[in-house]
């Protein structure tokens, strides 16, 4: 099985825009690994977007 290119874009673009690591650090990082960053990020938007 493969990983949708478009789908692999928005999570390296992603993790790029709000920990600023490279293309090639995000691209070495296990899909598992990536996938609990993206959440990490999504929570503490969450967090953030209720505080305003």
């Amino acid at each position: 099985m493969t990983y949708a290119t478009d789908r692999l874009f928005q999570e390296v673009a992603y993790v790029a825009y709000h920990f600023h690591w490279g293309l090639d650090e995000i691209l070495d990082l296990e899909h598992p690994l990536r996938q609990r960053l993206i959440s990490e990020i999504a929570q503490i938007n969450r967090r953030m977007s209720e505080e305003v």
